[in-house]
């Protein structure tokens, strides 16, 4: 499935102000680390990166972080264009707990940054499909605004969770990485940081977000 993805991903990047070379091939400034928690621009927007698959060189953020196709740095350097989103964030502060949220966007990464899947604490961040927000579940999430913040889900929804108990959130936090804390001290993704309803700060589910990865990518794949 993963090869699949990466070439409908690939089909799918947007070239929109891509800095290139003489030869009209996208480059990114030599030396750019791109990993999960860092801060990330799109337009306008400035979010925080969720998770980095270093073996398909894609990454992934809140789809309502999208801008006009080219992802930089913190300092304006280069590091991927985006490719596919999905966001249908509800605007108020009160949504129906069988609403689906969906939240997400891939970004290819340029050839020649550099990727890895450590995040600012030092902890590895991977992904286990078993591995889902259960109410009452130790979480944290990562914002480049707060830092790492930790607490608990509060309740499971629709491809959706909200926390409580010490999770807070700013403005910039978004697109950045909840996750849970395994036995051997890996972080396991378990959603993408949405938004704050009320008191509550949001996640999109990370499993149900790639599962509408690949429903897309399976939709383009067959033309």
């Amino acid at each position: 499935m993963r090869g699949i993805r990466e070439l409908a991903l690939s089909a799918l990047v947007a070239v929109v102000g891509v800095p290139v070379a003489a030869s009209g091939v996208a480059v990114a400034d030599p030396g750019v680390l791109v990993y999960p928690g860092m801060e990330i621009h799109q337009a306008n927007e400035r979010c925080t990166l969720g998770y980095v698959d270093t073996q398909s060189r894609v990454a992934y953020t809140a789809g309502h972080c999208r801008g006009n196709g080219q992802v930089t740095d913190k300092d304006g350097r280069f590091i991927g264009t985006m490719g596919s989103f999905r966001d249908n964030t509800p605007d108020g502060a009160t949504i129906a707990t069988d609403h689906q949220i969906s939240d997400w966007e891939t970004i290819t990464l340029a050839g020649d940054v550099m990727v890895n899947n450590i995040l600012p604490g030092g902890r590895m961040l991977v992904t286990d499909p078993v591995v889902t927000a259960q109410p009452g579940q130790r979480v944290c999430h990562f914002g480049v605004v707060t830092g790492e913040t930790c607490g608990s889900v509060a309740s499971v929804n629709n491809g959706w969770f909200t926390m409580a108990n010490g999770v807070v959130s700013q403005k910039g936090d978004s697109g950045g990485p909840v996750y849970t804390i395994a036995p051997d001290d890996r972080a396991v993704l378990v959603g993408v940081f949405n938004s704050t309803w009320g008191h509550f700060p949001v996640a999109v589910s990370w499993n149900s977000a790639d599962q509408q990865m690949n429903e897309d990518v399976m939709h383009v794949a067959s033309g």
